[in-house]
């Protein structure tokens, strides 16, 4: 599909009863084991026991972990019909971003018993310590402070709050809308974990560093201060600067630029990202030292 940089995806037009359908597909990388990202049954039963409560997301129309489709396990999708946000009109953003929240809140509030994951929550300092791994191998010869901006976040983890289903990669980009802005469907559950609800308010409100990267091109979206954010979920902004912080850190752009690098996940789009990982970084490590806010939410292309 022509949108987004992660995943195998690909949008299978198909015929039922005369009439055309709009179908999605989704694949691991091929050899991938079914781990992590790369396991799509688990997206589905995500997605599956979401909808059941009444959820946005596409209905899941079939699933296997067996290598049936080009030898690879796959979840197929239905193909869901709404706006991508710069398809939405300009006047409509402040609410496209009330709404996200709005969403955003009802997935946290979901009862994990009712996920069906058997999985334990990850802490924060976990995840800050997987990301950490992944990113010791994703340095691709970049002078930049990765190691500085880790320890700044080790020293200073918040209270945590009560342990919720996150989605991980929260941002307009992942989200679809009907015509009057509000969402209609909640996209690529990829990295979906019972975790720290912060985690997803603080990646709405990073998307819009993404912005302030010319060399990534032009990133559609409403623009809405962070503090505007944390009002809209009641969140404190304080309480949200560390997430903040880790969702620069934690930002998967690295990882994509030296799979690229490497010829193992080609995509133009990672031949421009450079400068903007180093504004991520660099803008954590400005949050964690109090001397500025955490940025503005806007529309990103995610990870």
């Amino acid at each position: 599909m022509p949108h987004g940089h992660s995943g195998f995806t690909y949008l299978v037009r198909a015929t039922q009863e005369e009439k055309p359908r709009g179908l999605v597909l989704r694949l691991p990388p091929p050899g991938a084991r079914p781990l992590g990202p790369a396991d799509v049954v688990r997206q589905g039963r995500i997605m599956t026991a979401l909808a059941r409560q009444g959820f946005p997301v596409p209905a899941v129309l079939a699933a296997s972990d067996e290598p049936v489709v080009d030898g690879r396990p796959f979840l197929l999708l239905e193909h869901v019909a709404g706006r991508r946000v710069e398809d939405v009109p300009a006047d409509l953003g402040g609410g496209l971003a009330s709404s996200a929240v709005t969403t955003l809140r009802r997935l946290h509030g979901i009862p994990v018993a009712a996920i069906g994951l058997a999985e334990v929550p990850v802490e924060l300092a976990a995840d800050l310590a997987r990301w950490h791994t992944l990113l010791e191998r994703s340095r691709v010869d970049l002078d930049l402070p990765f190691e500085e901006l880790r320890s700044a976040l080790a020293s200073s983890f918040p209270e945590p709050r009560a342990p919720c289903l996150v989605h991980a990669d929260y941002h307009f980009g992942n989200l679809l809308f009907d015509r009057g802005g509000s969402v209609v469907a909640v996209l690529d559950w990829e990295i979906a974990e019972i975790g720290q609800p912060l985690i997803d308010l603080s990646c709405l409100a990073v998307a819009g560093m993404r912005r302030g990267a010319e060399t990534v091109g032009p990133v559609p979206g409403p623009t809405i201060e962070a503090p505007q954010l944390a009002a809209l979920y009641s969140a404190d902004t304080t309480e949200l600067e560390w997430y903040c912080a880790f969702s620069c850190y934690s930002a998967v752009y690295a990882y994509n630029l030296m799979l690229h690098r490497r010829a193992k996940r080609i995509d133009p789009f990672n031949d421009r990202v450079e400068p903007l990982i180093e504004r991520l970084l660099t803008h954590g490590l400005t949050i964690l030292r109090g001397h500025d806010q955490v940025g503005s939410a806007g529309g990103g292309e995610g990870g």
